[in-house]
C-alpha cells in the first residue's frame, strides 16, 4: 500500500478521547489527527514521539490527517516505525490476497470482504471457490510490542474480537475453513495471545485453534512511502 504523497513529520502533544490526536507538525503548525485505533497503545502514545500523518483524501471530512506511524524503541529495542493504523491491516491482506502473496490462502476465485456470518458479525474476507468449502478470514491489527521482537495481541480488553474467535470455531464445525491474520505493523521475531491483559481472549484464541481454525502472522515493511505485507513469523504455541 504506497501513500498517495509524502507523510507529515511531526511530534505528538497528546492523544485523547481515543480517536483524537495532537500533533506540532514539523512545520510549526498543531493539527488534529484522527487516531483510528481503540486500543490502549502502550508505549506508542508518549508525548513527544515522533509521528507522521496522511492527508485524508476526502476533502470533506472534519479531520483531515490520519495519524499512520510513531517512531519508537519497542520493547526496548532499536528505534523502529510502528503502524497504529487499524483500518490498514484489512487493505493490506486485500492487496497480498489479489497478488498470491499469502501463500496459504492461494487459489481462491472470489474474495469478499465484510459479508454477514455467526451471530450478527461481519467477517473480514470470504474467500470461494467451486468444489472447496468457503474461508472464513478475520484479520488482526497489531502493534504491542513489550519484548523486543516478540509482538502480542491485543493491547487491551478485546471481548468483541474473542467473540469472533468462538463464531470462527462455528463455521469449522459447520465444514467450511476459518482462520485468523495477525498484521503485525512493525518488526518483529515471534507473536503471541497476550494472555495476562485478556485472559479471555486466550481462552477463545486456543478453543478456535483446538477447533480447527488456522492461525498466521505477518510482519510488515514499513517506509515512510509504504507499508507492505513482508514476510510469516512463528505464533507461540499457547500455553
Amino acid at each position: 500500500m504506497r501513500f498517495h504523497e509524502t507523510l507529515l513529520e511531526g511530534r505528538l502533544i497528546e492523544r485523547y478521547k481515543r480517536f483524537l490526536a495532537d500533533i506540532a507538525l514539523d512545520t510549526g503548525e498543531v493539527v488534529t489527527a484522527h487516531c483510528a485505533n481503540p486500543g490502549a497503545m502502550m508505549g506508542l502514545k508518549e508525548p513527544g514521539s515522533r509521528v507522521f500523518l496522511s492527508r485524508a483524501t476526502n476533502p470533506n471530512r472534519k479531520l483531515k490527517y490520519n495519524w499512520e506511524f510513531v517512531e519508537v524503541a519497542a520493547g526496548g529495542g532499536p528505534l523502529q516505525l510502528v503502524g497504529i493504523n487499524t483500518s490498514r491491516p484489512n487493505l493490506l491482506v486485500a492487496e497480498a490476497l489479489a497478488d498470491g502473496r499469502l501463500a496459504p490462502f492461494t487459489g481462491y476465485d472470489r474474495i469478499r470482504p465484510e459479508v454477514k456470518y455467526g451471530r450478527n458479525s461481519r467477517v473480514d474476507f470470504l474467500l470461494e471457490t467451486t468444489g472447496q468449502p468457503p474461508c472464513y478470514l478475520e484479520v488482526k491489527n497489531c502493534h504491542l510490542m513489550r519484548e523486543a521482537g516478540f509482538a502480542e495481541f491485543p493491547d487491551c480488553v478485546a471481548a468483541r474480537s474473542a467473540k469472533h474467535l468462538y463464531e470462527l470455531a462455528d463455521m469449522v464445525a459447520a465444514g467450511a475453513r476459518a482462520a485468523l491474520v495477525y498484521v503485525i505493523q512493525m518488526e518483529a521475531g515471534r507473536f503471541d495471545v497476550a494472555r495476562d491483559i485478556d485472559p479471555a481472549y486466550d481462552r477463545a484464541f486456543r478453543h478456535a485453534l483446538a477447533s480447527g481454525v488456522e492461525s498466521y502472522a505477518y510482519v510488515c515493511r514499513i517506509t515512510r512511502e509504504e507499508v507492505v505485507i513482508d514476510r510469516s513469523v512463528e505464533i507461540v504455541t499457547p500455553r
